[in-house]
Protein backbone atom coordinates (compact mmCIF):
# COMPACT_ATOMS: atom_id res chain seq x y z
CA UNK A 1 0.00 0.00 0.00
CA UNK A 2 1.40 3.39 -0.95
CA UNK A 3 1.88 6.32 1.42
CA UNK A 4 -0.89 8.16 -0.43
CA UNK A 5 -3.37 5.31 -0.06
CA UNK A 6 -2.49 4.85 3.61
CA UNK A 7 -3.04 8.55 4.19
CA UNK A 8 -6.36 8.43 2.36
CA UNK A 9 -7.45 5.41 4.38
CA UNK A 10 -6.41 6.90 7.71
CA UNK A 11 -8.32 10.14 7.08
CA UNK A 12 -11.46 8.64 5.53
CA UNK A 13 -13.50 9.19 8.67
CA UNK A 14 -12.66 12.87 8.88
CA UNK A 15 -12.98 13.59 5.16
CA UNK A 16 -16.32 11.83 5.18
CA UNK A 17 -17.47 14.36 7.73
CA UNK A 18 -15.94 17.25 5.81
CA UNK A 19 -17.14 16.49 2.29
CA UNK A 20 -20.62 17.83 3.04
CA UNK A 21 -19.18 21.09 4.26
CA UNK A 22 -21.10 24.17 3.18
CA UNK A 23 -22.02 27.52 4.59
CA UNK A 24 -25.43 26.13 5.51
CA UNK A 25 -24.45 22.75 6.94
CA UNK A 26 -20.99 23.23 8.41
CA UNK A 27 -19.36 20.58 10.58
CA UNK A 28 -19.68 19.66 14.22
CA UNK A 29 -17.15 20.52 16.90
CA UNK A 30 -16.20 16.85 17.23
CA UNK A 31 -15.48 16.43 13.51
CA UNK A 32 -13.41 19.61 13.42
CA UNK A 33 -11.48 18.57 16.53
CA UNK A 34 -10.50 15.29 14.84
CA UNK A 35 -9.40 17.14 11.74
CA UNK A 36 -7.23 19.61 13.66
CA UNK A 37 -5.86 17.13 16.18
CA UNK A 38 -7.17 19.00 19.23
CA UNK A 39 -9.78 18.09 21.81
CA UNK A 40 -13.38 19.37 21.56
CA UNK A 41 -12.86 20.90 25.00
CA UNK A 42 -10.03 23.04 23.61
CA UNK A 43 -12.24 24.34 20.79
CA UNK A 44 -15.04 25.20 23.20
CA UNK A 45 -12.57 26.95 25.49
CA UNK A 46 -11.22 29.04 22.61
CA UNK A 47 -14.78 29.96 21.64
CA UNK A 48 -15.71 30.98 25.18
CA UNK A 49 -12.51 32.85 26.02
CA UNK A 50 -11.36 34.33 22.72
CA UNK A 51 -14.34 34.33 20.37
CA UNK A 52 -12.78 31.72 18.07
CA UNK A 53 -15.96 29.78 17.48
CA UNK A 54 -18.68 28.78 15.00
CA UNK A 55 -20.92 31.44 13.51
CA UNK A 56 -23.88 29.08 13.12
CA UNK A 57 -25.64 28.48 16.44
CA UNK A 58 -29.05 27.07 15.57
CA UNK A 59 -31.45 26.70 18.47
CA UNK A 60 -31.57 23.16 19.83
CA UNK A 61 -28.88 21.84 17.46
CA UNK A 62 -25.16 21.18 17.62
CA UNK A 63 -23.06 24.19 16.73
CA UNK A 64 -21.74 24.08 13.17
CA UNK A 65 -18.45 25.43 11.88
CA UNK A 66 -18.57 27.19 8.50
CA UNK A 67 -15.53 27.45 6.16
CA UNK A 68 -14.63 30.93 7.48
CA UNK A 69 -14.78 29.64 11.08
CA UNK A 70 -12.53 26.70 10.18
CA UNK A 71 -9.97 28.97 8.51
CA UNK A 72 -9.90 31.13 11.64
CA UNK A 73 -9.38 28.24 14.05
CA UNK A 74 -6.72 26.71 11.78
CA UNK A 75 -4.87 30.02 11.98
CA UNK A 76 -5.26 29.91 15.77
CA UNK A 77 -3.72 26.41 15.85
CA UNK A 78 -0.82 27.45 13.64
CA UNK A 79 0.02 30.52 15.71
CA UNK A 80 -0.18 28.79 19.10
CA UNK A 81 1.97 25.93 17.74
CA UNK A 82 4.73 28.45 16.94
CA UNK A 83 4.67 29.80 20.51
CA UNK A 84 2.28 32.77 20.27
CA UNK A 85 0.20 33.39 23.44
CA UNK A 86 -3.38 32.15 22.88
CA UNK A 87 -5.04 35.55 23.41
CA UNK A 88 -2.66 37.23 20.97
CA UNK A 89 -3.01 34.42 18.45
CA UNK A 90 -6.81 34.69 18.65
CA UNK A 91 -6.79 38.42 17.93
CA UNK A 92 -4.53 37.95 14.91
CA UNK A 93 -6.67 35.06 13.65
CA UNK A 94 -9.79 37.26 13.85
CA UNK A 95 -8.01 40.13 12.10
CA UNK A 96 -6.78 37.95 9.26
CA UNK A 97 -10.14 36.28 8.69
CA UNK A 98 -12.45 39.28 9.01
CA UNK A 99 -13.97 38.64 12.43
CA UNK A 100 -12.19 41.27 14.48
CA UNK A 101 -15.02 41.86 16.95
CA UNK A 102 -15.78 39.32 19.63
CA UNK A 103 -19.35 38.00 19.65
CA UNK A 104 -21.81 38.97 22.31
CA UNK A 105 -20.17 42.31 23.07
CA UNK A 106 -17.21 40.74 24.89
CA UNK A 107 -14.34 43.09 25.62
CA UNK A 108 -10.87 42.42 24.29
CA UNK A 109 -8.15 42.84 26.86
CA UNK A 110 -4.84 44.53 26.05
CA UNK A 111 -3.66 46.35 22.93
CA UNK A 112 -4.06 45.04 19.43
CA UNK A 113 -1.15 42.80 18.50
CA UNK A 114 1.42 43.65 15.92
CA UNK A 115 0.52 41.04 13.31
CA UNK A 116 3.87 41.51 11.61
CA UNK A 117 5.63 40.32 14.75
CA UNK A 118 3.84 36.97 14.59
CA UNK A 119 4.48 34.18 12.06
CA UNK A 120 3.00 35.13 8.69
CA UNK A 121 0.01 33.37 7.27
CA UNK A 122 1.09 30.67 4.82
CA UNK A 123 0.52 31.30 1.12
CA UNK A 124 -0.11 27.64 0.40
CA UNK A 125 -0.86 24.57 2.47
CA UNK A 126 2.40 22.66 2.92
CA UNK A 127 2.74 19.17 4.33
CA UNK A 128 4.50 20.42 7.47
CA UNK A 129 2.12 23.30 8.23
CA UNK A 130 -0.47 21.03 9.83
CA UNK A 131 2.02 19.44 12.20
CA UNK A 132 2.80 22.25 14.60
CA UNK A 133 5.77 23.40 12.55
CA UNK A 134 7.53 20.01 12.74
CA UNK A 135 9.17 18.43 9.66
CA UNK A 136 6.75 15.53 9.22
CA UNK A 137 6.61 15.04 5.46
CA UNK A 138 4.15 12.49 4.05
CA UNK A 139 2.72 10.72 7.09
CA UNK A 140 -0.57 9.49 8.52
CA UNK A 141 -3.00 12.21 9.56
CA UNK A 142 -2.67 11.11 13.20
CA UNK A 143 0.98 12.22 13.19
CA UNK A 144 -0.04 15.81 12.55
CA UNK A 145 -2.52 15.88 15.40
CA UNK A 146 0.00 14.22 17.69
CA UNK A 147 2.67 16.76 16.71
CA UNK A 148 0.37 19.72 17.37
CA UNK A 149 -0.55 18.37 20.79
CA UNK A 150 3.13 17.80 21.61
CA UNK A 151 4.17 21.32 20.58
CA UNK A 152 1.36 22.77 22.72
CA UNK A 153 2.43 20.51 25.63
CA UNK A 154 -1.17 19.31 25.76
CA UNK A 155 -0.71 16.18 27.88
CA UNK A 156 -4.40 15.08 27.99
CA UNK A 157 -4.63 15.35 24.21
CA UNK A 158 -1.39 13.41 23.74
CA UNK A 159 -2.74 10.61 25.91
CA UNK A 160 -6.05 10.57 24.03
CA UNK A 161 -4.48 10.49 20.59
CA UNK A 162 -1.90 7.82 21.42
CA UNK A 163 -4.57 5.58 22.95
CA UNK A 164 -6.83 6.11 19.93
CA UNK A 165 -4.01 5.23 17.51
CA UNK A 166 -3.30 1.93 19.28
CA UNK A 167 -6.97 1.01 19.53
CA UNK A 168 -7.59 1.88 15.88
CA UNK A 169 -4.51 0.43 14.18
CA UNK A 170 -2.99 -2.01 16.67
CA UNK A 171 0.35 -1.57 18.36
CA UNK A 172 2.72 -2.36 15.48
CA UNK A 173 1.14 0.06 12.99
CA UNK A 174 0.64 2.72 15.68
CA UNK A 175 4.32 2.48 16.63
CA UNK A 176 5.82 2.35 13.12
CA UNK A 177 3.49 4.79 11.35
CA UNK A 178 2.32 7.21 14.07
CA UNK A 179 4.65 7.28 17.08
CA UNK A 180 8.03 6.87 15.37
CA UNK A 181 7.52 9.49 12.61
CA UNK A 182 6.36 12.04 15.18
CA UNK A 183 9.24 11.26 17.55
CA UNK A 184 11.72 11.60 14.67
CA UNK A 185 10.20 14.94 13.63
CA UNK A 186 10.50 16.29 17.17
CA UNK A 187 14.09 15.06 17.34
CA UNK A 188 15.00 16.77 14.07
CA UNK A 189 13.35 20.00 15.21
CA UNK A 190 15.27 19.86 18.50
CA UNK A 191 18.60 19.30 16.71
CA UNK A 192 18.01 22.22 14.33
CA UNK A 193 16.78 24.75 16.89
CA UNK A 194 19.37 24.62 19.66
CA UNK A 195 17.86 24.09 23.09
CA UNK A 196 14.25 24.62 21.98
CA UNK A 197 11.74 21.77 21.84
CA UNK A 198 13.56 19.71 24.49
CA UNK A 199 10.44 19.82 26.64
CA UNK A 200 8.32 18.76 23.66
CA UNK A 201 10.51 15.72 23.02
CA UNK A 202 10.52 14.75 26.69
CA UNK A 203 6.74 15.07 27.09
CA UNK A 204 6.01 13.12 23.90
CA UNK A 205 8.47 10.36 24.83
CA UNK A 206 6.97 10.07 28.30
CA UNK A 207 3.43 9.67 26.97
CA UNK A 208 4.52 7.18 24.32
CA UNK A 209 6.18 5.17 27.08
CA UNK A 210 3.07 5.35 29.26
CA UNK A 211 0.92 4.17 26.35
CA UNK A 212 3.21 1.23 25.64
CA UNK A 213 3.29 0.18 29.28
CA UNK A 214 -0.50 0.45 29.49
CA UNK A 215 -1.01 -1.94 26.58
CA UNK A 216 -2.52 -4.74 28.70
CA UNK A 217 -5.42 -2.41 29.49
CA UNK A 218 -5.83 -1.15 25.92
CA UNK A 219 -5.88 -4.37 23.92
CA UNK A 220 -6.79 -7.96 24.76
CA UNK A 221 -3.78 -10.19 25.13
CA UNK A 222 -3.48 -13.99 25.35
CA UNK A 223 -2.20 -15.76 28.40
CA UNK A 224 1.57 -16.23 28.51
CA UNK A 225 2.73 -19.51 27.00
CA UNK A 226 2.95 -21.99 29.90
CA UNK A 227 6.49 -23.00 30.80
CA UNK A 228 8.00 -21.06 27.90
CA UNK A 229 11.42 -19.49 28.28
CA UNK A 230 11.26 -15.67 28.20
CA UNK A 231 12.79 -13.14 25.87
CA UNK A 232 15.25 -10.84 27.64
CA UNK A 233 15.34 -7.27 26.31
CA UNK A 234 18.15 -4.89 27.24
CA UNK A 235 19.88 -1.76 26.03
CA UNK A 236 23.62 -2.21 25.68
CA UNK A 237 25.90 -0.55 28.27
CA UNK A 238 25.75 3.23 27.89
CA UNK A 239 22.64 3.16 25.68
CA UNK A 240 19.82 5.29 27.10
CA UNK A 241 17.19 4.99 24.33
CA UNK A 242 14.81 2.32 25.56
CA UNK A 243 11.51 3.29 23.86
CA UNK A 244 11.94 0.83 20.95
CA UNK A 245 12.47 -2.00 23.44
CA UNK A 246 9.32 -0.94 25.27
CA UNK A 247 7.43 -1.17 21.98
CA UNK A 248 8.84 -4.65 21.32
CA UNK A 249 8.00 -5.75 24.86
CA UNK A 250 4.40 -4.62 24.37
CA UNK A 251 4.15 -6.27 20.93
CA UNK A 252 5.43 -9.59 22.27
CA UNK A 253 3.02 -9.33 25.19
CA UNK A 254 0.17 -9.02 22.68
CA UNK A 255 1.13 -12.46 21.43
CA UNK A 256 1.57 -14.11 24.82
CA UNK A 257 5.37 -14.23 24.63
CA UNK A 258 6.92 -13.90 28.12
CA UNK A 259 9.49 -11.13 28.45
CA UNK A 260 12.03 -9.75 30.90
CA UNK A 261 12.58 -6.06 30.15
CA UNK A 262 15.82 -4.74 31.70
CA UNK A 263 15.65 -1.22 30.24
CA UNK A 264 18.33 1.35 29.48
CA UNK A 265 22.11 1.13 29.89
CA UNK A 266 22.31 -2.38 31.35
CA UNK A 267 25.82 -3.16 32.66
CA UNK A 268 27.40 -6.15 30.97
CA UNK A 269 27.74 -8.07 34.24
CA UNK A 270 24.05 -7.57 35.05
CA UNK A 271 22.98 -8.67 31.56
CA UNK A 272 25.07 -11.85 31.74
CA UNK A 273 23.75 -12.64 35.21
CA UNK A 274 20.14 -12.24 34.10
CA UNK A 275 20.69 -14.53 31.11
CA UNK A 276 22.21 -17.24 33.29
CA UNK A 277 19.37 -16.97 35.83
CA UNK A 278 16.44 -16.95 33.38
CA UNK A 279 17.68 -19.23 30.59
CA UNK A 280 15.91 -17.16 27.89
CA UNK A 281 14.88 -18.30 24.45
CA UNK A 282 16.29 -15.07 23.04
CA UNK A 283 18.13 -11.92 24.06
CA UNK A 284 17.45 -8.61 22.27
CA UNK A 285 20.30 -6.08 22.49
CA UNK A 286 19.31 -2.54 21.49
CA UNK A 287 21.93 0.00 20.34
CA UNK A 288 20.87 3.37 18.98
CA UNK A 289 24.43 4.47 18.13
CA UNK A 290 27.47 2.64 16.80
CA UNK A 291 29.39 3.69 19.89
CA UNK A 292 27.11 1.54 22.08
CA UNK A 293 26.88 -1.51 19.77
CA UNK A 294 29.23 -4.02 21.38
CA UNK A 295 29.92 -7.02 19.13
CA UNK A 296 32.05 -8.80 21.79
CA UNK A 297 29.15 -8.54 24.24
CA UNK A 298 26.69 -9.96 21.72
CA UNK A 299 29.00 -12.89 21.00
CA UNK A 300 29.60 -13.48 24.70
CA UNK A 301 25.84 -13.62 25.37
CA UNK A 302 25.35 -15.97 22.40
CA UNK A 303 27.94 -18.32 23.88
CA UNK A 304 26.32 -18.65 27.31
CA UNK A 305 24.99 -22.12 28.16
CA UNK A 306 22.84 -23.57 30.91
CA UNK A 307 21.04 -26.77 31.79
CA UNK A 308 22.03 -30.39 32.28
CA UNK A 309 24.85 -31.94 30.28
CA UNK A 310 23.59 -33.22 26.95
CA UNK A 311 20.63 -30.85 26.96
CA UNK A 312 22.24 -27.49 27.38
CA UNK A 313 20.60 -24.42 25.97
CA UNK A 314 21.84 -21.18 24.47
CA UNK A 315 19.88 -18.07 23.56
CA UNK A 316 19.17 -16.61 20.16
CA UNK A 317 20.79 -13.16 20.19
CA UNK A 318 19.04 -10.46 18.18
CA UNK A 319 21.01 -7.21 17.74
CA UNK A 320 18.48 -4.43 17.14
CA UNK A 321 18.72 -0.74 16.42
CA UNK A 322 20.59 1.53 13.97
CA UNK A 323 23.83 1.19 15.93
CA UNK A 324 24.39 -2.30 14.55
CA UNK A 325 25.72 -2.04 11.01
CA UNK A 326 25.69 -5.00 8.65
CA UNK A 327 29.30 -5.92 9.32
CA UNK A 328 28.92 -5.80 13.11
CA UNK A 329 25.82 -8.01 13.10
CA UNK A 330 27.29 -10.69 10.82
CA UNK A 331 26.33 -14.11 12.13
CA UNK A 332 23.20 -12.83 13.89
CA UNK A 333 19.63 -12.47 12.64
CA UNK A 334 18.87 -9.18 10.91
CA UNK A 335 16.23 -6.89 12.41
CA UNK A 336 14.92 -4.02 10.29
CA UNK A 337 12.05 -2.91 12.50
CA UNK A 338 9.40 -3.87 15.03
CA UNK A 339 7.43 -6.10 12.65
CA UNK A 340 10.49 -8.10 11.66
CA UNK A 341 11.69 -8.45 15.25
CA UNK A 342 8.28 -9.74 16.34
CA UNK A 343 8.22 -12.31 13.53
CA UNK A 344 11.74 -13.51 14.32
CA UNK A 345 11.04 -13.94 18.01
CA UNK A 346 7.56 -15.45 17.81
CA UNK A 347 8.86 -18.17 15.47
CA UNK A 348 10.77 -19.55 18.46
CA UNK A 349 7.43 -20.39 20.09
CA UNK A 350 5.78 -22.11 17.15
CA UNK A 351 4.88 -25.77 17.60
CA UNK A 352 7.47 -26.99 15.11
CA UNK A 353 10.28 -24.75 16.37
CA UNK A 354 13.29 -26.49 17.98
CA UNK A 355 13.55 -26.09 21.72
CA UNK A 356 17.27 -25.38 21.62
CA UNK A 357 18.81 -22.69 19.44
CA UNK A 358 22.52 -22.64 18.70
CA UNK A 359 24.77 -20.39 16.63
Amino acid sequence: MTAESRSAESTSEDTGAMDTLSADAGVTTGALARRLGVSPTTLRSWDRRYGIGPALRAEGRHRRWAPADIAMVEEMCRLTATGAPPAEAARVARLRHGTDDLPGGQDREGPEPDAAALPPAPDTARSGDAGGGLPLGEVRQECRGLARAAVRLDAPELERQLTAAVERHGLTVAWEEVMVPTLHAVGRKWESSGDRYVEVEHLLSWHVSCTLRGMPMLLPRPRPLPGAAPVVLACTPGEQHSLPLEALTAALGERGVPTRMLGAAVPAEALLASVRRTGPAAVVLWAQARSTASVPLARHVAGLQWGAAGARGRPLVLPAGPGWDRRASTGFPRCAGLSEAVKTLTRLYEDDAPTVRTH
